[in-house]
C-alpha cells in the first residue's frame, strides 16, 4: 500500500506543479492582455514576428486542432485521466521515463479540462511562435509527454531486443540455407 501512495504522490506532484504553472500563466494572460491582442515586454518588440504572447480561445484540441469539439474533448479528458490513474501503478520501478511521460500527459489533460469546465468550454491559449498555432503550457506538457513516451518505448524495445552474436548470425544463416533446401557445411575450428 505504501508503494502505491509513493507512486501516486510522484505522479500527482509532477502533474500538480505543471497544472499550477499552466493555470497561473493562463490567469496572467486573461487578466493582463485584452482578448485577441499580442504582447511582448518593452525592448523585445523585435521578436514579434517570431514569438509573442497572444490571448486567444480554443474550443478544440491541442494547438487549435478540431475546433468546436469541446464536449468531445471534455469527455476524452476524463477518459485519459482515468486511464493514466489506472495504468500508472502498473509501470515497473525502472520505468521512470514512462512515469514522467504519463505525469506530463496527466497535467496537460487536467490543465485544459479545468479551462473547459470553468470557461464555457474554451481553453486559453497564449504562446505564439512564428506561424504555428497558438498553444499553452498544458498543450506543451501533452506534447513533451508524448515525445518522452515514444522515447521510452524505443529505449525499452532496444533493451529487450537480443543482439545477435557472431555465432548467432552463423546459426541464422545456416537455418535460412536449410530452409531453402541447401546444405551447409560447418567449418571446424
Amino acid at each position: 500500500m505504501k508503494k502505491y501512495i509513493l507512486m501516486y504522490l510522484n505522479l500527482l506532484g509532477i502533474a500538480g506543479i505543471v497544472v499550477a504553472l499552466d493555470q497561473w500563466t493562463k490567469w496572467l494572460v486573461r487578466t493582463n492582455i485584452p482578448f485577441a491582442t499580442q504582447w511582448l515586454p518593452k525592448g523585445l518588440e523585435w521578436l514579434m514576428p517570431y514569438a509573442r504572447l497572444v490571448y486567444w480561445h480554443n474550443t478544440g484540441a491541442a494547438f487549435g486542432m478540431f475546433q468546436n469539439g469541446s464536449l468531445v474533448f471534455t469527455i476524452l479528458a476524463f477518459i485519459v485521466i482515468g486511464a493514466i490513474l489506472y495504468y500508472y501503478p502498473q509501470i515497473e520501478a525502472e520505468g521512470w521515463l514512462f512515469r514522467l511521460a504519463l505525469s506530463l500527459q496527466l497535467a496537460g489533460a487536467v490543465g485544459n479540462l479545468i479551462d473547459r469546465l470553468t470557461h464555457a468550454g474554451q481553453v486559453t491559449d497564449f504562446i505564439s511562435v512564428g506561424t504555428f498555432a497558438v498553444f499553452n503550457v498544458a498543450d506543451s506538457a501533452i506534447t513533451v509527454g508524448t515525445a518522452i513516451l515514444i522515447l521510452a518505448v524505443w529505449l525499452n524495445e532496444r533493451k529487450e531486443k537480443p543482439r545477435p552474436t557472431a555465432a548467432g548470425k552463423q546459426a541464422q544463416a545456416e537455418s535460412e540455407a536449410q530452409g531453402n533446401g541447401e546444405q551447409t557445411v560447418l567449418s571446424e575450428k
